[in-house]
C-alpha cells in the first residue's frame, strides 16, 4: 500500500521560508509522478507544484511561480517544496500526492494517492 508522509510544515514570519519534504513508500523501480496541493477551508483544492518521474518537467501554480521550488530526490523516494517569500495568504495545509504514472499532471483528481497533510502557517 502506498503511503505519502509530508513533513516540514510549522509557522514562519512572512517573507520567510520553510521547506516541505514528502517520502513515498514503498520503494519502486519506477519514479512516478508527485505534486504539491494546498487547501484551505471552504475552498477547492489548489495545485502548487509538480514534478515528473524523471524531474525533467515541473509546473507551478501562478501564486507561487518565482516563490516555490519543487525537487526530488529518487534516490530517497522524497519529493520537496522549497517554499520562499511566503505570503499570509500562502497559509493553509499542504498535501502531496502521487499518480501511478510518471507523467505530471496539475490536476487534482489525476493523483492516485494523498498524504495526510501538513500545516503552514504564516505570520504578518
Amino acid at each position: 500500500q502506498v503511503q505519502l508522509v509530508e513533513s516540514g510544515g510549522g509557522l514562519v514570519q512572512a517573507g520567510g521560508s520553510l521547506r516541505l519534504s514528502c517520502a513515498r513508500s514503498p520503494r519502486t523501480t519506477i519514479n512516478y509522478a508527485m505534486g504539491w496541493f494546498r487547501q484551505a477551508p471552504g475552498k477547492e483544492r489548489e495545485f502548487v507544484a509538480g514534478i515528473s518521474g524523471s524531474g525533467g518537467s515541473t509546473s507551478y501554480g501562478d501564486s507561487v511561480k518565482g516563490r516555490f521550488t519543487i525537487s526530488r530526490d529518487n534516490t530517497k523516494n522524497t519529493v520537496y517544496l522549497q517554499m520562499n517569500s511566503l505570503k499570509p495568504e500562502d497559509a493553509t495545509v499542504y498535501y502531496c500526492a502521487s499518480r501511478a504514472i510518471m507523467q505530471l499532471n496539475t490536476n487534482p483528481a489525476r493523483y492516485d494517492y494523498w498524504g495526510q497533510g501538513t500545516q503552514v502557517t504564516v505570520s504578518s
